[in-house]
């Protein structure tokens, strides 16, 4: 599946030289973001807390056309995203494109299971970091009066089908909010905030957690009867991006297979 998306990456010109920020970039649907990115010319900071898998992905998508950098990065912390930020502006030059995905979490917790710890780790990983991100970013956004973000959400906020665990369906329910409101605010500014919402998405964590039988049951779930790609939700992400979806602002696209609908 992976290589048959990448193949049918659409083009779109006016990304071209444009400058990207992607957290959460070293993996998963992040790492497939940066390459579709890269694809079309885009320079691509590559950011994450795995200097081994930020490398590899850097590797793997530099060329002439599209350079690419990593940055380490933890986006629970203000100070650090702001380090990052500033970094990324030295060696590539101002953000056009910021796509906040850092996020995700460990183990299905009973609500009556989860610890003050826990539940503040959740919420902070996915919710805190992608407020502190599009803060330390924004302002350069609006006063240049051009961006485009994409939040990361996922299904977890929009339905019940499967069990999972309250924190992280809560921190996401808050991206999808705290976007609508991001971008009513910057809208006038001439910046654009998006969601993209994922199901159940392959990853190196689903193929260790899960069996090829339950896997198989998640697919069943949806419409179109088979189990999501990272590309799935990087091809979203890229039209987002563009200016292919200049007058779409405030809201979430489900790539979820026909899982939600609304």
């Amino acid at each position: 599946m992976a290589e048959t998306a990448i193949e049918m990456v659409p083009t779109y010109p006016d990304l071209a030289g444009k400058v990207a920020v992607v957290t959460g970039g070293s993996k998963g649907i992040g790492s497939a973001t940066c390459r579709l990115l890269a694809a079309n010319c885009v320079r691509v900071a590559v950011v994450g807390r795995d200097q081994g898998a930020i490398d590899k992905v850097v590797q793997s998508i530099t060329s002439e056309t599209a350079p690419a950098i990593g940055v380490s990065a933890d986006m629970v912390s203000y100070e650090d995203t702001e380090r990052m930020r500033q970094q990324v502006e030295a060696e590539l030059g101002p953000v056009d494109i910021l796509v906040p995905f850092a996020g995700g979490f460990g183990r299905h917790t009973p609500i009556q299971d989860i610890t003050e710890e826990e539940w503040r780790f959740v919420i902070d990983s996915n919710l805190t970091s992608t407020f502190f991100t599009c803060k330390s970013f924004l302002p350069g956004m609006m006063e240049r009066r051009r961006g485009s973000v994409i939040t990361m959400a996922s299904n977890a906020a929009r339905i019940l089908d499967i069990p999972l665990t309250a924190s992280y369906a809560a921190a996401k329910a808050g991206i999808v909010m705290f976007t609508r409101h991001v971008a009513k605010e910057v809208g006038p500014h001439g910046v654009r905030v998006n969601c993209v919402a994922p199901a159940t998405t392959m990853s190196e964590r689903v193929e260790r957690l899960l069996s090829a039988e339950r896997i198989q049951e998640l697919a069943e779930l949806a419409p179109l009867k088979r189990f999501g790609q990272p590309e799935d939700t990087a091809l979203a992400t890229l039209f987002l991006a563009s200016d292919a979806s200049s007058w779409i602002t405030g809201i979430t696209i489900d790539v979820a297979g026909g899982r939600v609908m609304l």
